[in-house]
């Protein structure tokens, strides 16, 4: 996914703004890099905090192009729309193939409170032992910390890429004080930098967070935004179920009308019709889009 460039964000952002100073550096020493990623993420713990962010939503976009770039990766040729539709459209009991299995875990990563059990659950072809182990590896400020779990998983199994940007994330967070993986790492840092170790791997992390966390308080900005719009519109709705829908988009990346809003185990439970108007109807009202293209099998999304 394409991110917003923070030079652009609007005007009336309801949330506070990173200062110039750290959206023009460059970074080229570890030294530097170290001090403008702390800036950047500073200044994403502060957005993080801010009521107004629908935190659970922006980690699912995060994690969407965190698993498109495990994904590519990998090799395979499945990007951001194909996830979506690998996930947001598989109904209740059936599996996704390999890519949507992918977007899937980091889901997964991204909504449980960060603990070694619930990452062992996650990665399950990990033993709890080594992952407690690999979130210990490093030392010092967060970034330090989550390059040397990064590096120490991928020491343990090159391949396990996957794997080692959720447990750098998983530090990273830990030490900051979140309570749940924000992803940041994957979707940029050069698959390249893999490769390097030691002081060569932390600045190219740094230089990566710095991005990511710049790039992720823009987004935050315009969820919050939109969140606020859904908020105000709310009250307009009057189909049965529509308030549980509403909170779902709040906290979904994409939904299906005639998947996740008929369905009942999600708290719904609309007939499919009922569902379709009411997506039509959000469009109308400009709180959510939406993302296909398409006639048919349409997901929408704040």
């Amino acid at each position: 996914m394409k991110p917003a460039r923070p030079d652009l964000a609007h005007s009336d952002d309801p949330l506070p703004r990173m200062p110039p100073w750290a959206l023009s550096g460059r970074g080229e020493t570890l030294e530097e890099a170290a001090f403008l990623s702390g800036a950047a993420l500073a200044h994403l713990h502060v957005v993080l905090k801010q009521e107004s962010v629908p935190l659970a939503l922006l980690r699912e976009r995060l994690t969407l192009g965190a698993a498109e770039a495990c994904v590519s990766l990998s090799g395979r040729p499945e990007r951001a729309k194909e996830l979506r539709d690998e996930v947001h459209l598989l109904r209740r009991g059936e599996t996704p193939g390999p890519g949507g299995a992918v977007f899937q875990q980091w889901r997964e990563a991204a909504s449980r409170p960060i603990s070694v059990r619930g990452l062992a659950k996650t990665l399950s072809g990990f033993a709890a032992e080594d992952i407690a182990a690999w979130l210990d590896a490093g030392q010092g400020g967060p970034v330090g910390r989550a390059s040397a779990t990064l590096q120490a998983v991928l020491e343990a199994d090159p391949r396990a890429e996957m794997a080692a940007f959720i447990l750098a994330d998983a530090a990273l967070a830990r030490a900051l004080g979140w309570d749940r993986i924000v992803p940041l790492l994957a979707a940029r840092l050069p698959g390249r930098a893999l490769k390097e170790s030691d002081d060569a791997l932390r600045l190219a992390c740094h230089k990566a967070i710095w991005t990511a966390a710049r790039d992720a308080t823009v987004m935050a900005a315009e969820l919050a935004r939109r969140a606020a719009r859904m908020r105000a519109v709310a009250p307009k709705l009057r189909a049965k179920g529509a308030a549980k829908a509403v909170e779902l988009f709040l906290t979904h990346d994409a939904l299906s009308p005639s998947i996740a809003l008929t369905d009942p185990a999600l708290g719904i439970g609309m007939s499919d019709r009922a569902a379709r108007r009411l997506c039509d109807r959000l469009v109308d009202l400009g709180a959510v889009v939406e993302l296909t293209g398409r006639d048919s099998f349409r997901l929408y999304g704040v």
